[in-house]
């Protein structure tokens, strides 16, 4: 029993996430989703190989139980500060007599790519065509069936760390799992939270997980530019509890509870009590306090975010302004604090075309790089999985165990 099924795993620093999904068009339907604690990686980096297996069992487990099918392939979330990306332009010559571009074409042009020289600790993770041109002729989204001697494009391209990806790849098959793609996670998110019109218009997308922040640039319709930095939500946490001397649970539960990105958004001022260590009792500190500390880490990531843009070259592009997405995302004042730091329109986003079934589950800015692993990434190879449904697996040996009967009994006579 085959469906256009897609798996994917989004491998965070603070929580794995494991969805299944039936995918029709463009709109995804919900069918399995799972969370398990991370505890197995640091910075978007496997850190321990047991740990991280554990954590993906547990999430793809859960969402295995919920959707009734047992999943083999699934598509793999990477992020981390291995991240990094190049512009490179090629060309091929037109091989049909007709001089009409085929996909045959188009491979070749991949291949070539794939010849270039790159550290021999590094893997091309995606070729992403921004453009294409035809004897010199540029700004052509599809040449498919265009006609022409010369076929020349300028390609984004991602590169991995390779003991990165295969720390990966062997947490996964610890797990029981086979990696089908390794997909970029600020890909995967634009996936899920940006629209056509913003991508076409010049966007940035802000990614802020608990480990990393990832930065993908789109303008007319492609990917310009990608950037994974090493500051996070866990930062921020960290410097609530070396500032106000607590654990770093209650450091985090402050953060989500009261925290705010800027002080502007503040509507009320309040006193906050907090567990202080060594039986001392309670200790009380204002909001503005809080927010002080969490403003200057969050004006701290968003100026090196603005530099980045700026140093890409294409900040004067930017029509549409700035998407801010994950779980740092909801952080009280977020979009406020970019708009400020930026000087751009800011909005928060959340899941697009979501179906039925346990969607709304994953409408939240924290899911949408697991949402968007279970669209899959155009010309990244992601198709359907292999799945085996659980109530037609039982049904099935049902059915034999009684046809194996019949056989014994007319064996005896």
């Amino acid at each position: 029993m085959k469906k256009n099924i897609i798996a994917g795993l989004d491998l965070g620093t603070t929580k794995v996430g494991a969805i299944i999904a039936e995918k029709s068009d463009n709109v995804i339907d919900v069918l399995g989703f799972g969370v398990a604690p991370s505890e197995g990686l640091n910075r978007g980096l496997v850190a321990n190989i047991s740990k991280t297996a554990e954590a993906i069992k547990s999430a793809m487990d859960i969402a295995q139980n919920r959707a009734g099918i047992e999943i083999k392939v699934v598509n793999v979330g990477v992020a981390g500060e291995h991240i990094t990306g190049l512009r490179h332009r090629n060309y091929v010559t037109v091989s049909n007599p007709e001089k009409e571009i085929t996909q045959d074409d188009l491979n070749r042009l991949e291949a070539d790519v794939r010849t270039i020289r790159i550290p021999s600790d590094r893997q091309i993770l995606h070729i992403i065509p921004e453009e294409f041109s035809i004897d010199h002729q540029g700004g052509i989204d599809s040449p498919l069936g265009m006609c022409g001697q010369r076929l020349e494009a300028t390609n984004h391209i991602v590169l991995a760390s390779v003991p990165a990806i295969q720390n990966i790849k062997r947490s996964v098959e610890r797990a029981g799992f086979i990696v089908k793609d390794y997909i970029l996670q600020p890909l995967a998110s634009s996936q899920a939270v940006l629209e056509d019109n913003e991508k076409d218009l010049g966007i940035v997308l802000i990614d802020i997980g608990g480990g990393t922040t990832d930065i993908a640039i789109f303008h007319k319709k492609s990917i310009k530019h990608t950037k994974v930095i090493g500051v996070a939500g866990n930062q921020v946490t960290n410097d609530i509890r070396e500032s106000l001397g607590i654990v770093t649970e209650d450091a985090e539960r402050l953060k989500k509870e009261y925290g705010f990105a800027t002080e502007s958004a503040i509507i009320k001022e309040e006193d906050i009590y907090i567990k202080s260590v060594g039986g001392r009792g309670n200790i009380k500190i204002p909001l503005s306090l809080l927010t002080q500390i969490i403003s200057v880490r969050m004006r701290e990531l968003f100026s090196l975010i603005d530099n980045e843009i700026r140093h890409s070259g294409f900040k004067s592009k930017v029509k549409a302004g700035i998407v801010l997405t994950g779980g740092g995302a909801l952080l009280k004042g977020c979009s406020e604090l970019a708009e400020e730091v930026f000087g751009l329109p800011t909005r928060i986003g959340v899941p697009l075309d979501l179906g039925t079934g346990l969607s709304k589950e994953i409408e939240s800015p924290e899911f949408a790089t697991v949402a968007g692993l279970a669209k899959g990434i155009p010309g990244a190879g992601s198709s359907e999985t292999m799945i085996s449904v659980k109530t037609q697996k039982n049904k099935s040996k049902k059915i034999t165990d009684i046809f194996k009967k019949v056989q014994d009994f007319f064996d005896e006579l």
